[in-house]
């Protein structure tokens, strides 16, 4: 098996160094890895870092942006995914998975391998996220009926907190810590993809509408209220788009796992 590890990278520094060991980790798992980051101007020392690190280990490649940056950060942030995944279909067209990771303080804890190990015995997913440390923080990622928009369009985005924490405590409470919780998307800063259901999807930062069933969108207004207009009016989370257009495409199953492979040291 191989896999390849993705991120995009800006004002990294702080965590770089964390985020490699457990690259390098991961990367254990398989016959052969890479790891392909995209980089946005920085104020910090994290392209010296990135430059150092390849010398070190040669499955390293990282593409310096040059474009400028829109005034939307979702956007820049899709704009590197995508660039990513661009990569993986010209030169990795036989791996079998591929990472998202941020490479900020959400990755930077210890991570349980092992943990990784036994879900890639699965056959029952084909995007895995998890629970973190730190809880389930990555809200405007989420997309679970009856709560598929976008947690920031809507007037108590904690209605998205609460769906995802209940769930993921039932299940611990009655120790079904193996059973994934479906959904149509989810990130919480790592996922884990089985690459051939979302290689030819595509991730969008862009606030938009026309990809999410209607009757979902009926469905989630009833339980939230109306949408609202305010500053995220033109963004969206990008991983909302890259999931729904895989399941869409694809029949991929999105799931989150109510662990974490990231633990406190």
């Amino acid at each position: 098996m191989k896999c390849c590890i993705c991120g995009t990278v800006k004002n990294c520094e702080k965590y770089l160094q964390k985020c490699f060991e457990n690259m390098e980790k991961i990367g254990g798992l398989f016959e052969d890895y890479s790891i392909v980051l995209y980089y946005d101007h920085s104020t910090d020392n994290t392209l010296n870092i990135l430059k150092r690190y390849q010398q070190r280990n040669k499955r390293l490649f990282f593409y310096v942006n040059q474009d400028k940056l829109t005034p939307y950060r979702t956007v820049n942030i899709a704009k590197g995914r995508n660039y990513c995944l661009g990569i993986m279909r010209k030169y990795m067209k036989d791996y079998e998975y591929f990472i998202m990771m941020d490479c900020d303080d959400v990755c930077a804890y210890n991570i349980n391998t092992n943990l990784l190990h036994a879900y890639l015995e699965r056959k029952d997913w084909d995007a895995l996220s998890f629970q973190h440390p730190m809880g389930y923080y990555d809200l405007w990622a989420l997309s679970k009926r009856p709560l598929v928009l976008s947690c920031h369009h809507f007037k108590n985005p904690l209605l998205w907190n609460t769906l995802i924490t209940n769930e993921i405590d039932q299940l611990k409470k009655t120790g079904n810590h193996q059973q994934l919780i479906p959904c149509y998307s989810a990130f919480n800063g790592f996922a884990i993809y089985r690459k051939d259901k979302f290689i030819n999807c595509y991730y969008d930062g862009r606030f938009r509408l026309d990809y999410v069933p209607k009757n979902l969108i009926a469905e989630n207004i009833k339980y939230a209220g109306s949408m609202k207009t305010h500053n995220f009016s033109r963004e969206d989370c990008e991983h909302r788009h890259f999931h729904f257009q895989a399941v869409s495409k694809n029949g991929a199953r999105i799931r989150i796992s109510p662990l974490s492979i990231f633990v406190r040291a």
